[in-house]
């Protein structure tokens, strides 16, 4: 799906969102196109984090555009309309994912993030496991395979654990809004977010590890 360029938020997002509900429920025409702009950078954010290629993530993001369009009308309000959509997307992404297995095929390589998007992220757990360096001349290439080690270790995280990390680090999400997006309650998700930055770090050191270990064989 083409990115659109990003528009200015609404100094109210949530009454913005359901007055564009409205508009669209009453056939007002530029509604959808309204909002598929507003939406559809996030939107394929979290397919690319989920499913590491490009080209699949956009057709996800396209899949969960449909799905909205199908479903709009059992939007009832109680939770924000961005809430809903992402759990709308993230479902399209576990289902994607768990019929074809991709967490175990998919390349590092297609990691690449949307020009919009936030390329200095890493989950915050994660930071915490990266050891600290003094500034120096290799400094931008040991914090380039630092993310990149982050990165992989993502990858390898079952999609349920994937999950919850995007939506907690990546986009920002506060508890209540993820249990909603995911459909279970806060306890739940505030256990499955604990053990799922307990994993990434765990994968993190593991493959600081492997590295290191390669750099001495390699001396």
């Amino acid at each position: 799906m083409p990115q659109a360029p990003s528009q200015a938020q609404p100094a109210d997002p949530e009454a913005h969102e359901l007055a564009l509900v409205a508009r669209i429920r009453a056939g007002e025409s530029g509604a959808w196109s309204e909002l598929i702009t507003l939406y559809q950078d996030r939107l394929f954010s979290v397919c690319l984090r989920m499913v590491h290629d490009r080209d699949l993530a956009a057709d996800l993001t396209q899949d969960s555009f449909v799905k909205v369009i199908r479903g709009i009308d059992s939007f009832d309000g109680r939770s924000k309309l961005s809430t809903w959509m992402i759990r709308v997307t993230m479902n399209v992404c576990l289902s994607k994912l768990r019929s074809e297995k991709l967490r175990k095929h998919a390349s590092l390589d297609a990691m690449a993030l949307p020009d919009n998007s936030h390329p200095d992220w890493q989950p915050r757990s994660a930071s915490s496991t990266l050891t600290a360096r003094e500034p120096g001349l290799n400094q931008n290439v040991e914090l380039r395979e630092e993310r990149d080690r982050v990165m992989a270790a993502l990858r390898q995280l079952e999609p349920d654990q994937r999950a919850v990390l995007i939506l907690a680090d990546c986009q920002g999400l506060p508890y209540d809004q993820i249990a909603e997006a995911m459909g279970v309650a806060v306890g739940t998700i505030k256990s499955r977010v604990f053990r799922a930055r307990t994993a990434l770090r765990e994968l993190v050191e593991q493959l600081e590890r492997e590295a290191m270990a390669a750099r001495r064989v390699g001396r």
